[in-house]
């Protein structure tokens, strides 16, 4: 199992105001104190991505902002988060954080259950040729045969879980899961002859 290595937070604030330029400087000044409160806790500039949208609506201008941060450090994360609750209150709207797999983790998973997968084959057949008082040679063939995986989120802007859940939860549901059958032919050495034997 793998547990997801990216959480992405995503953060709106807005602002209404009957001048244009008032509706841009509250919400400005709250984007510019987000960026410099994630950059003075290590999160690169290329991890956050902001979006804004201006409107008018009835006799009014309304801004409306977005950012996006990534984050491969949770407990960071977390820090974060906390300062912004605490330091913006209800000026701004956390959203809770989306887990996930970026596609080298899938990778490396995919990698690590096949070796293991083999090396358990190998045990086994060490200890089968124990029994019988042999000894387990070189392997003539591997073959993966089957992977399965299941679970986990991949980079995937669509995908987010319930509210209520906890932290763990989302942890939790975001862990991705793989298995991997393999075949294998080993040679078997014994005292006085050697055979070739499918384990």
């Amino acid at each position: 199992s793998a547990r997801p290595d990216r959480a992405r937070v995503s953060l709106r604030l807005g602002s209404r105001k009957e001048a244009a330029v008032a509706a841009r400087s509250s919400v400005s000044r709250r984007l510019q104190y987000i960026a410099h409160s994630a950059r003075l806790r290590g999160v690169p500039e290329e991890n956050m991505t902001v979006t804004e949208d201006f409107s008018r609506v009835e006799n009014t201008y309304q801004m409306e902002a977005e950012v996006c941060i990534t984050f491969s450090d949770f407990g960071k994360m977390q820090n974060v988060c906390n300062l912004l609750t605490e330091k913006l209150g209800t000026s701004v709207t956390i959203n809770p954080p989306h887990f996930y797999h970026t596609p080298e983790a899938i990778d490396t998973l995919r990698r690590q259950v096949c070796v293991t997968a083999v090396g358990n084959t190998r045990r086994k057949a060490q200890e089968v040729c124990r029994l019988f008082g042999q000894a387990l040679g070189k392997p003539l063939l591997i073959k993966e045969e089957e992977t399965k995986e299941w679970g986990g989120h991949i980079d995937n802007h669509l995908s987010h879980p319930a509210d209520s859940q906890t932290l763990q939860e989302r942890i939790q549901n975001a862990t991705a899961y793989a298995s991997c059958r393999v075949f294998a032919v080993f040679e078997i050495k014994g005292k006085e002859n050697r055979r070739t034997k499918v384990l």
